[in-house]
């Protein structure tokens, strides 16, 4: 099997009441963990690469790294997704360069302006085969190279028109996901039994009302780490300082599986599940210095987090 596109896998998704995990991707390891996961679970995948991660690890590199999971998974389906690609000669470097699928993320520029590089994006990516992701609403956070300070959920007014002049394939919204692990402040956050800070509810209304108006349309969930507590504290206990890092609790992204959400990207647990690791591994081997010997728990660990993903969060997995 070679990369394919999102389409039909959207498609199943949307009908089966699932969504697929977007994973993203800045070396072997992490590719490694993820294809490996997806490969006994028997789950489709997509990995996503970023404008910070082809600045980090080269476009060819990862484009390479990709096509090898492709032979080492037969079986299961894989995407290769720009993620928030910033303009239309990114988009269309990525398209060129042998990416199945981008988004063009034109959520910072005015809604008209939105709809013009999106249908510029659309028109190039669809002449080549390609699938495209548009957004609408901005997520606040801090994640690669995409940062804004205050986010503004989507207004479920504008979906229609913006799906039917730019001919985009998925829509990312805005619903109360934000980037990186900061996702919520503690004031933001109330206090549950266990004294564990719980963050306010997704808003699934606007959800519902943009799955009202845009009926069998993907709809995609940036920011939605959940943010693993383990995780966070072996950093902690092994250097970090990492207070009230707080991610979306997955019972609610299991419910927007259910719904129209058919992309759910994750990042940062990845970052953690890997930093963690290897935090604890330096701390209780301080005289190793062999790579392979703290990437291999780190790469399983990641593979660990996503193979819970694929099965209690995601629902994709036997879905290949």
């Amino acid at each position: 099997m070679s990369l394919v596109t999102s389409k039909e896998m959207f498609k199943k998704a949307y009908d089966g009441g699932y969504a697929i995990g977007a994973f993203n991707v800045n070396n072997m390891e992490i590719v490694q963990g993820i294809t490996e996961a997806c490969k006994e679970e028997k789950a489709p995948v997509i990995l996503q690469v970023s404008k910070g991660a082809r600045a980090y690890a080269n476009h060819t590199y990862l484009v390479k790294l990709v096509e090898a999971a492709v032979i080492e998974c037969p079986d299961i389906p894989i995407v290769l997704h720009l993620d928030h690609g910033p303009d239309f000669e990114t988009c269309k470097s990525c398209i060129d360069g042998g990416f199945t699928s981008v988004m063009i993320d034109g959520s910072a520029h005015s809604f008209e302006d939105n709809i013009a590089v999106t249908k510029k994006v659309v028109e190039y990516a669809h002449a080549h085969g390609v699938v495209v992701e548009g957004e609408l609403g901005t997520l606040a956070g801090i994640e690669d190279e995409v940062s804004h300070a205050v986010g503004s959920y989507t207004r479920p007014e504008e979906v229609e028109e913006f799906v039917e002049k730019t001919g985009v394939d998925s829509l990312a919204i805005a619903i109360g996901t934000s980037h990186g692990a900061y996702k919520f402040k503690p004031e933001q956050c109330t206090v549950n039994e266990k004294g564990i800070l719980v963050p306010p509810p997704l808003r699934f209304d606007i959800l519902e009302e943009v799955s009202r108006r845009l009926p069998g349309f993907p709809i995609v969930l940036h920011g939605s780490s959940s943010v693993p507590q383990e995780y966070v504290q072996m950093v902690n206990a092994h250097g970090g300082k990492m207070p009230n890092a707080i991610g979306v609790p997955e019972e609610q992204l299991r419910h927007a599986a259910k719904l129209s959400v058919c992309k759910i990207n994750i990042d940062s647990d990845l970052r953690l599940a890997m930093t963690g690791t290897i935090r604890q591994f330096f701390d209780e081997h301080p005289d190793k210095f062999d790579p392979r010997e703290y990437l291999k728990p780190a790469r399983a660990n990641i593979k660990e987090i996503v193979r819970h993903k694929l099965r209690d969060v995601l629902g994709c997995a036997g879905k290949a």
